[in-house]
């Protein structure tokens, strides 16, 4: 658990004077697009940043990719395999989405636990023309075959998140313990193919205690 700690404060510090506090929408996603990164194209652009980030500057303390079970990866290793997660705090959801729980399940037989990295801050959001929404889907060459069948069935399309304010990085062990107090997700949820989606893990964030082993904080 020591060692675990040492490695969360080591990655912490390195993040701490590596990440900017304050994430633009355009300027994020144009850094992802101009350095060739995959997923500029997100909606969710915000934890693809913060991805691209930690790939960026944690090379020299975390192995990215991390442990690889099947078709499902991990954002990293370093003693223990690692998600790289952002999330917004200024909403009423507490609960996120992390990976694969068979997978998490195998990890944890494995190597007694598995770590996210939790980026947590400050969103805003797109004003009623959308202006931000139609930024991207220009940059992207127009509306994406999803958004297109979005529109065709009459739902309901989010605003999106034109900036993140950094508030703290947390580091949060995941056992087998914290599994009891997580719920699942994508349950009987199927892919346009007809195929099962992966059960994901649930956490929420006003369960948590003890798994929180260590904190970045980053002032005004």
């Amino acid at each position: 658990m020591n060692n675990l700690i040492s490695i969360a404060h080591k990655i912490g510090k390195s993040l701490k004077h590596s990440v900017p506090k304050y994430w633009d929408g355009r300027e994020s996603i144009l850094k992802m697009k101009n350095a060739g990164y995959s997923q500029w194209r997100q909606m969710e652009w915000i934890g693809f940043f913060f991805q691209f980030l930690c790939e960026q500057n944690l090379s020299n303390i975390v192995k990215i990719p991390g442990s690889k079970y099947g078709n499902v990866e991990f954002d990293g290793f370093a003693e223990i395999p690692w998600d790289f997660k952002a999330h917004a705090i200024n909403t009423s959801a507490h609960q996120i989405i992390v990976n694969d729980r068979n997978t998490t399940i195998f990890a944890i037989k494995d190597y007694g636990c598995v770590g996210l990295i939790l980026a947590l801050g400050e969103v805003k959001y797109n004003d009623d023309k959308r202006t931000f929404q139609l930024w991207h889907e220009k940059l992207k060459g127009g509306k994406s075959d999803y958004t297109k069948e979005r529109i065709k069935r009459g739902a309901w399309s989010r605003l999106r998140k034109v900036c993140f304010d950094l508030k703290q990085i947390c580091f949060i062990e995941i056992t087998e313990n914290t599994l009891k107090k997580c719920g699942i997700f994508q349950t009987d949820f199927r892919n346009s193919d007809g195929k099962p989606r992966k059960s994901k893990i649930l956490i929420d964030l006003e369960f948590l205690d003890k798994e929180i082993i260590y904190t970045e904080n980053f002032k005004k």
